[in-house]
């Protein structure tokens, strides 16, 4: 063979001449390897490709998990939102024989967090445990989000818990809601209120509370439910409305005053404190503790998830352990927490409304 055979040319077998640029004739060798079409190479691997799919088919869920999952947590550690799914993930390490790792991603009312999980791979191995606020609250506050909350493939709601009004003693005098309400209509923004950041529960919460019992607090917010106990602990700030999951020891031992909860009716645990419906009919504020999915996780990945919780959340062990958080297991299917999310959504929008709430 030639050394300037030309395979593109002389793929037909015929032996062609043509001129160098000295005017010589040079030989080319016609016997190389005939090259297939780009377009039907293409096609076939197109082809090879989709069988490949259909062969592989979808994860599978008795397969699930066969490494490490993740859960991210968008909020400090130390608060109900925080101590939940660490329940939960202890029993489901167990059960799957995987490690289930809590990870906090704080800041901006949890959308640091929650815009990871939603970016990540729908794998069912990065999956998010979050309070209200990043899946049903921040589309009716953030002009614009990195994420679409909407399209979070729900799983479980795991468990709530009633909001509930706590004060500093040494800052505040009063010792029920109607003598709370009394002094902030006598002197508006001199108290300070904790939240656990703008657009949470804490943060709308105090916010119908200042619409139903026309008053006005100033608020300081936090980033979750630690530190902004331990600012309210400390005296830097005067009330609270939080969950009663890690407020309630503070509570009992005397630190902070619990003036009333923020349920429809009084807690069996706790009969002597009143609700704040019954000074303001009509008030209502749970926080409550769901996971979710990166948009198209698998159908059968997230199922198994929900059975998984489901199961766990049956178990005495751990509802003794939610109980001690003031925790009320919810569950159900994944159906069930579609349904009730959008009604929060609904339910939370029209708070934000009524109060006017707008970011600056």
């Amino acid at each position: 063979m030639y050394p300037h055979t030309d395979p593109g040319i002389l793929s037909s077998g015929v032996v062609k001449r043509r001129r160098d640029n000295g005017g010589k004739h040079l030989m080319r060798s016609a016997y190389t390897e005939p090259v297939a079409p780009v377009g039907r190479s293409m096609t076939a691997l197109a082809l090879v490709l989709a069988l490949s799919a259909l062969i592989v088919g979808p994860a599978r869920a008795e397969d699930y998990p066969d490494r490490p999952v993740k859960i991210i947590v968008p909020f400090a550690a130390g608060g109900t939102a925080d101590a939940v799914p660490r329940l939960v993930g202890d029993w489901l390490s167990r059960k799957w024989g995987q490690p289930v790792v809590i990870e906090n991603r704080t800041g901006a009312a949890g959308n640091i967090g929650a815009e990871f999980v939603y970016h990540s791979n729908p794998d069912g191995y990065t999956l998010l445990s979050s309070p209200p606020p990043p899946l049903v609250i921040n589309q009716n506050l953030y002009p614009k989000l990195g994420f679409d909350p909407a399209r979070f493939e729900p799983i479980i709601v795991m468990a709530h818990v009633p909001n509930a009004l706590i004060v500093n003693p040494r800052n505040v005098k009063a010792s029920s809601v109607p003598e709370l309400i009394d002094y902030l209509q006598k002197n508006p923004e001199q108290l300070t209120a904790a939240t656990q950041g703008i657009g949470t529960t804490s943060h709308l919460t105090a916010e119908l509370f200042q619409v139903m019992a026309k008053v006005k607090l100033r608020f300081i917010p936090y980033r979750g439910s630690a530190p902004a106990l331990q600012g309210l602990l400390a005296g830097d700030v005067d009330l609270m409305f939080d969950n009663l999951g890690v407020s309630l020891p503070l509570v009992e031992a005397g630190n902070l005053r619990l003036l009333a909860v923020a349920s429809t009716q009084r807690l069996p645990s706790l009969p002597e404190v009143p609700t704040l419906a019954e000074t303001l009919p009509g008030f209502e504020a749970v926080a409550w503790y769901a996971v979710t999915a990166p948009p198209k996780t698998p159908k059968n990945i997230t199922d198994k998830i929900n059975a998984d919780v489901n199961e766990a959340l049956r178990q005495p062990e751990l509802q003794d352990r939610l109980k001690k958080l003031s925790a009320e297991t919810f569950g159900g299917s994944v159906e069930k927490t579609a349904r009730y999310m959008q009604q929060e959504v609904e339910r939370w929008g029209n708070v934000i409304k009524a109060a006017d709430i707008k970011l600056q």
